[in-house]
C-alpha cells in the first residue's frame, strides 16, 4: 500500500540539501510539503516586518519550485498540532517530517509536537538542516558549552571532516490524491506583505528564494570570496561581501553548501594560482554556529545578560532616552556613519556588519540605551533578523554577553568611519544632506570651519552642526558607568 509523509516546512525552504524533505523523498510514495504559519508559537520573538516580508517571498519562490516538480504547497495557519493532525488526516499520512530550530520557544513546542503525533501512532522524525554542527556537538574538555568563539572554531575545525555531505534535490514529487483536501490557505491569505508600501527599497536589493540564495552564493564565491577579508570591513564595498546571512536564515541555503562552495572556491583558487583564501569567510560561518550554539544552552539571553552582574548596570530611564532612540532609529543622531547604517537598515532591510558593531556601540555606550532595545529594532527592521545572531551580536556590543567585547571598548564613530569609509562613500549613499561635505569633514561636519559647512549647506540648525549626544563626555560617562560593576563580571 502506498505511504504518504508529511514534510512540515518551516525556516527550510529549499530543495537541495534538504534533509527532511530528501528523507521522505526517498521512503515514501506520496510527500506533502506543508507550510503552517503560527507566529504566536514564537512569543515573545514572533517574525518582525522585513522578515514577514521575506518570508512572502521566499514561500512563492518554494511554491513555483514545488510545482514544477509535481507538488503543490499546502498553506495552514496554526495552531500548528491542530493543523498538522488535520492535515494528516485529509491526506493518510503516516509519517511527519522537519529540520530542527533552536530558539526556545520553537524548541518546547517541537517536542510537545513530537510527542503528541507519536502518541497518534505516527513516525515522527526532525533533522539536522539549519547547522554545521548540532548545538550539543561542541563541547569543552570540561564537557562544558564554549562561552568564548576562538576554542569553539577550532573545535569544529577539527571536526569539518563531519560535516554532513550535501544532498540532492528530489526529481519529482508525488503528492496523495487527496493532497489538496482541507483548509488550505494561499500565501497571501497569510498578510504578509506590509500595507503601507515601506518595503519597496527591498526589492532592489534581494531577490528571496532558493534560485536567488544560489546565485548570490555562487556570485561571491567566484571572485570576491578571495578579498573577503581584506575588504569586508568597508561598507561602501557592497559586494564585498558574501549577503547571504537572510538566505541562510530561511534556510534557502544551508550551512553545508556555502562550506562546501566555501572549500571548492579555495581549490579554484590555488589551482589558478591567485591569492587569498577562504578562512575567513568560515570563520563567519562558524560564528553563526556558536551564536545558536548560545542561544540553546542560555536560552534566557533573549532578554537577559548572559552574566549576572550586569543587570545591575545603570542604563537610562525609557524617559529620558525615548527622544534619542527615537533620533537614533531614524538616523538622524548627526553622527554620519551611525546615521547611514540606520538608514541602510530601514531601506534595505540590511545593514553592513562594521556599521552595526558601530551602531550598536553607539546606542548602548555613548546614549546609554539598552541592548534590548536596539535588539528590538533590529529584530523588525532586519530581512536576516535571526534569533540567535542577534541576541550574541548586541550582547558582544554592551560587552555582557559570551566572548563580549571589553567593556572599555567603545567605538569612537568618527574614527570608524575615516578608517572604513575614508572617502565618505558610504555616508554620501545614505546621507544626502552630506553629499557635498569635503572627505576631510564628512565624518565630523560639526569641526568644520562655518565656510566649509554653509558651502556643504549644513546650517546650525542640522544635526550635522551638533550631533544629539557629545562623543567624548558620553564615552566617559558609559565608562564610569560601568566601572561601577567592573570585575564583577566574569
Amino acid at each position: 500500500m502506498p505511504s504518504t509523509a508529511i514534510v512540515w516546512l518551516r525556516r527550510d525552504l529549499r530543495l537541495t540539501d534538504q534533509p527532511a524533505l530528501h528523507h521522505a523523498a526517498t521512503h515514501h510514495d506520496h510527500v506533502v510539503p506543508a507550510f503552517i504559519y503560527a507566529p504566536d508559537e514564537e512569543a515573545p520573538w514572533q517574525p518582525g516586518a522585513a522578515s514577514r516580508w521575506w518570508l512572502h517571498h521566499s514561500l512563492t519562490a518554494l511554491a513555483a519550485s514545488l510545482a514544477k516538480l509535481g507538488s503543490p504547497l499546502v498553506v495552514r495557519t496554526g495552531p500548528s498540532l491542530a493543523a498538522l493532525r488535520a492535515l494528516v488526516t485529509a491526506t493518510g499520512a503516516e509519517a511527519v517530517y522537519w529540520n530542527r530550530l533552536y530558539e526556545p520557544a520553537v524548541i518546547a513546542r517541537d517536542a510537545r509536537i513530537k510527542e503528541a503525533l507519536r502518541g497518534d501512532g505516527l513516525t515522527v522524525e526532525s533533522f539536522n538542516g539549519a547547522l554545521l554542527f548540532e548545538p550539543w556537538q561542541l563541547k569543552t574538555g570540561a564537557g562544558e558549552p564554549y562561552r568564548v568563539y576562538s576554542p569553539m572554531f577550532r573545535a569544529a575545525e577539527a571536526r569539518f571532516n563531519e560535516v554532513r555531505r550535501l544532498l540532492p534535490a528530489p526529481r519529482s514529487l508525488t503528492p496523495p490524491p487527496q493532497a489538496g483536501e482541507g483548509e488550505n490557505r494561499t500565501i497571501e491569505n497569510l498578510g504578509l506583505l506590509p500595507k503601507i508600501p515601506w518595503d519597496s527599497g527591498f526589492y532592489e536589493h534581494w531577490q528571496p528564494g532558493e534560485q536567488g540564495a544560489l546565485r548570490r552564493l555562487e556570485t561571491f564565491a567566484s571572485q570576491p570570496i578571495a578579498q573577503y577579508k581584506d575588504l569586508r570591513d568597508q561598507p561602501a564595498l557592497d559586494g564585498a561581501v558574501s549577503g547571504l546571512s537572510p538566505h541562510l536564515h530561511f534556510g534557502e541555503l544551508s550551512p553545508q553548501q556555502c562550506f562546501v562552495r566555501a572549500q571548492q572556491a579555495q581549490h579554484e583558487l590555488v589551482s589558478a594560482g591567485a591569492h587569498g583564501n577562504i578562512h575567513h569567510f568560515v570563520k563567519e560561518l562558524c560564528w553563526r554556529e556558536f551564536s545558536h550554539q548560545l542561544l540553546y544552552h542560555y536560552p534566557y539571553t533573549t532578554d537577559a545578560p548572559m552574566y549576572d552582574k550586569f543587570a545591575a548596570f545603570p542604563w537610562r530611564k525609557p524617559a529620558d532616552y525615548a527622544n534619542d532612540l527615537k533620533a537614533w532609529q531614524q538616523g538622524r543622531t548627526g553622527v554620519p556613519i551611525v546615521d547611514a547604517g540606520m538608514r541602510q537598515l530601514w531601506v534595505s532591510g540590511t545593514m553592513h556588519n562594521r556599521v552595526r558593531m558601530i551602531v550598536a556601540s553607539f546606542l548602548t555606550k555613548n546614549l546609554l540605551i539598552p541592548w534590548q532595545e536596539g535588539a528590538q529594532w533590529f529584530w523588525d527592521t532586519l530581512v536576516d533578523a535571526s534569533l540567535p545572531q542577534n541576541t550574541l551580536g548586541w550582547q558582544w556590543s554592551a560587552g555582557c554577553g559570551a566572548d563580549a567585547a571589553p567593556y572599555f571598548r567603545i567605538f569612537n564613530p568618527v574614527l570608524q568611519g575615516e578608517k572604513f569609509d575614508a572617502d565618505g562613500s558610504y555616508v554620501r549613499s545614505w546621507v544626502p544632506e552630506l553629499a557635498t561635505a569635503p572627505s576631510k569633514y564628512i565624518h565630523r561636519m560639526w569641526e568644520a570651519p562655518g565656510e566649509v559647512r554653509r558651502a556643504a549647506g549644513i546650517g546650525l540648525d542640522s544635526p550635522y552642526a551638533k550631533p544629539i549626544v557629545d562623543l567624548m563626555q558620553s564615552r566617559d560617562r558609559a565608562l564610569a558607568a560601568y566601572a561601577r560593576i567592573k570585575g564583577e563580571a566574569a
